[in-house]
């Protein structure tokens, strides 16, 4: 079994990854009643919560249903790190993880996330502070390193390790590749096999199917798979993951009825939490997932994505309910 801290998160357990504007609390709690083990929240901004910036600070939302739940924060700069940690401590979640791997050019070009990769001792001692700042369990998600040529990704967790984190979650590639090529899982699993390691390592990345999930646990020997892409306007992947662990088998693809119930919970919830116009706003990336594989569908995916009005998007739900009604989805 494995354990945050003193959290028991299962055997092989499935964690939401943190992804700017998804990873909300209104998909959250989707992706916990299909079966995510561990949810995370978007990334906030250390800077942004010091400064009380309300985006950042909404972030900061977390409900008991969603426990265990993350709280990530990034930045580079320490006194505005243990800052933000005394701010999220009062929010209560259950563990405090540290973006060192967003690859975005804006994050990236202030020495966080992944670009904090430059600089391990840095990472390291940023990592140590925080650990001896707060009482609550501190995690990382990584990357492999900055570009191929830079990986030391066994010397680095350990490192991590060694000054007090008590879990971290690797992204199968470098910041330079981004998003791109396939995700190199045997790193993570030199890193897993470290016989000095001792605090568990999940992987991330191209885990899309079952069968991927599967090949992380049982080819590779890792700890637990962190979910990201996969998951988007899909929250029953987690559940299809357990359904094929314990069966071998595939469950069934949702149906339209189960879709539209999804996706029309998943905006009422985005509404009451953001208000009308973010709430639909911040909902559309999901929506291509949500139908995907419906023929003849972009009539009503332009009316979900373009229209401000949610009245509208609730009309074109009823809409694809009643027209595609009894479609089997392969």
């Amino acid at each position: 079994m494995a354990k945050i801290g003193s959290i028991d998160v299962g055997e092989f357990p499935l964690l939401l990854a943190p992804m700017e504007d998804v990873s909300d609390p209104p998909f959250r709690a989707l992706c916990k009643e299909q079966g995510a083990d561990v949810v995370y929240t978007e990334f906030i901004s250390s800077e942004g919560l010091i400064r009380d910036a309300a985006k950042s600070t909404m972030k900061l939302d977390i409900y008991e249903k969603e426990r265990p739940v993350g709280i990530q924060i990034f930045g580079a700069n320490l006194d505005s790190m243990l800052k933000s940690v005394e701010i999220v401590e009062k929010s209560n979640p259950d563990i405090i993880d540290i973006n060192f791997g967003c690859p975005v050019k804006k994050v990236v070009s202030k020495g966080a996330g992944a670009g904090i990769l430059k600089d391990i001792d840095l990472m390291v001692s940023l990592s140590e502070a925080m650990v001896k700042h707060t009482d609550l369990p501190i995690t990382v998600k990584t990357r492999l390193g900055w570009d191929h040529d830079s990986i030391k990704i066994v010397e680095v967790a350990e490192r991590l390790q060694d000054v007090g984190i008590k879990a971290i979650s690797i992204h199968g590639r470098t910041r330079a590749q981004m998003y791109k090529g396939e995700a190199d899982w045997g790193p993570i699993a030199e890193v897993k096999n470290n016989p000095r390691m001792h605090i568990p390592v999940f992987g991330n990345g191209d885990v899309d199917t079952p069968e991927m999930a599967k090949k992380m646990r049982d080819e590779y020997g890792l700890d637990g798979a962190m979910i990201g892409r996969a998951s988007i306007g899909y929250p029953w992947f987690f559940k299809e993951v357990k359904h094929f662990f314990e069966t071998g088998e595939h469950l069934p693809p949702p149906s339209i009825e189960e879709r539209v119930k999804a996706a029309r919970r998943h905006l009422e919830m985005s509404i009451d939490w953001k208000g009308e116009k973010l709430g639909v706003f911040e909902t559309r990336r999901h929506y291509t997932n949500y139908f995907k594989g419906i023929p003849h569908f972009k009539e009503y995916r332009m009316k979900m994505v373009t229209s401000d009005d949610a009245a509208d998007v609730f009309a074109a739900f009823d809409e694809v309910e009643e027209k595609f009604s009894g479609y089997q989805f392969a």
